[in-house]
C-alpha cells in the first residue's frame, strides 16, 4: 500500500471520528444521555470498612477516579491535581469530594486505601472504595472504566482508564475531566458545574 494511500485513509479516519463526535453531540446517533451514560448502582466498602453504595455520591459534587494504591504515575498525579483543585475551590470545597475506587481489590484493602489517601498532597475530602473482584468489576462497568492486570508476581501492574468523572449532587454525570488537566482548570470546571445547580450536566 502506497504512502499516499495511507495518508488519505488516515485523514478519512480522522474526519469520520470528528463527524461522529458532532453527530453524537447533536443527537443524530441518539440522545446525549444515551451515548454518554456513566454511573449507576454499586456496592463497595469504604476506607473505614463500612459498606457503601452509590448514595455516597448524593449531596456532594464528586470527582470519581478509578485507580490503585500501587499505581506508579497516573493515580498520584491525578490525586495530587484534585488535592490542589480542592484548595482552589475555597469555601466551595465543603460541597466537593474525591471518590477513589480501587481496581486492585486483591491488594487494596480498606486499611491500605486509607493509608494511601492520607498522603498530605492528596484531597482532604477523599472517600476511598474497594471491594470484592465482582463488586469492583460491577462498579467499573457502570462507569465504562477499563482495567486489566498486567504482569505476574506481587509487583504486578494494573492498566486502567485515567479519566475523572465529575458527578453532580444527584449522582449523575456532569462532565468528564481528562487526565493531566491542571488543577486550575479542574477547579474552574467544578465551579462552572456548581453555578448551574445540582442538575448540572456540563462544566
Amino acid at each position: 500500500m502506497s504512502r499516499r494511500l495511507l495518508v488519505i485513509l488516515a485523514l478519512l479516519a480522522v474526519a469520520f471520528a470528528v463527524l461522529t463526535g458532532v453527530a453524537v453531540q447533536r443527537g443524530v446517533l441518539g440522545s446525549r444521555s444515551e451515548t454518554a451514560a456513566v454511573g449507576g448502582p454499586f456496592q463497595l466498602v469504604d476506607q473505614t470498612g463500612r459498606k457503601v453504595d452509590q448514595s455516597v455520591l448524593k449531596g456532594k459534587w464528586s470527582a470519581v477516579f478509578f485507580g490503585f494504591t500501587y499505581c506508579p504515575d497516573a493515580c498520584p498525579t491525578t490525586l495530587f491535581a484534585l488535592g490542589q483543585a480542592e484548595q482552589l475551590l475555597g469555601p466551595k470545597a465543603d460541597d466537593f469530594q474525591t471518590v477513589f475506587i480501587s481496581v486492585d481489590p486483591a491488594r487494596d484493602t480498606p486499611a491500605k486505601v486509607a493509608e494511601y489517601l492520607s498522603t498530605d498532597a492528596f484531597p482532604k475530602r477523599a472517600v476511598g472504595l474497594t471491594g470484592t473482584d465482582d463488586e469492583v468489576a460491577a462498579a467499573a462497568r457502570a462507569y465504562r472504566v477499563y482495567y486489566q492486570k498486567a504482569g505476574d508476581g506481587p509487583a504486578y501492574n494494573v492498566d486502567h482508564s485515567t479519566i475523572t468523572y465529575l458527578m453532580n449532587p444527584k449522582g449523575q454525570l456532569a462532565c468528564v475531566i481528562p487526565y493531566n488537566t491542571p488543577p486550575e482548570q479542574i477547579a474552574a470546571k467544578v465551579k462552572a458545574a456548581m453555578d448551574q445547580g445540582a442538575n448540572a450536566q456540563s462544566c
